[in-house]
C-alpha cells in the first residue's frame, strides 16, 4: 500500500476538474493546475503535449458529447510516481456530475506524476466508445 495515496487522489481530482471545466478560461486554468509544463496526453484518438494541446482535446470531447461529464468509476491506485483509475462519461442529471443515464464512453487511464504532484503524462485506454467516434 503506498504511503501517500492523497498524492494520487489529488492529481486525479484535478484531472477531472480539467475534463469537466466548460469555459475556455476555466479549462485553461484547470489544465495548468493538473498538468506539469510540457505534460502530455495520449489515447487511441489523441497524442498531444502541452497545456494548449490538452485543453484542445478536452474542448473537442465536450463538443462531441455536450451535456456529459467525466466521473471516476473505481478507486485510484498508485505507487511511486504512477497511478491508474477508471472513468466513464455520463449524462449530467440536473446539472450535477453524479450523472445519470448511459455512459457512451468509458476507459482507464495511467498517469505519471512530476515532483510537484502535477501530471507528467496520461496514457488512456478506451473500453467503450460509440460507433463513428
Amino acid at each position: 500500500m503506498p504511503a501517500n495515496t492523497d498524492r494520487y487522489e489529488s492529481a486525479v481530482a484535478r484531472y477531472f476538474e480539467a475534463w469537466n471545466a466548460r469555459e475556455p478560461e476555466a479549462r485553461a486554468k484547470a489544465v495548468a493546475a493538473a498538468w506539469a509544463v510540457g505534460g502530455g496526453y495520449t489515447d487511441p484518438l489523441a497524442d498531444v503535449v502541452g497545456h494548449d494541446g490538452i485543453a484542445a482535446v478536452i474542448a473537442a470531447a465536450q463538443e462531441q458529447f455536450p451535456g456529459f461529464v467525466f466521473r471516476l468509476t473505481a478507486g485510484v491506485e498508485g505507487h511511486h510516481d504512477t497511478a491508474r483509475f477508471s472513468w466513464e462519461l455520463v449524462s449530467e442529471a440536473g446539472g450535477t456530475p453524479s450523472g445519470g443515464g448511459s455512459a457512451p464512453v468509458a476507459g482507464s487511464d495511467v498517469i505519471t506524476l512530476a515532483g510537484d504532484g502535477r501530471i507528467r503524462s496520461v496514457y488512456g485506454f478506451l473500453d467503450r466508445l460509440p460507433a463513428g467516434a
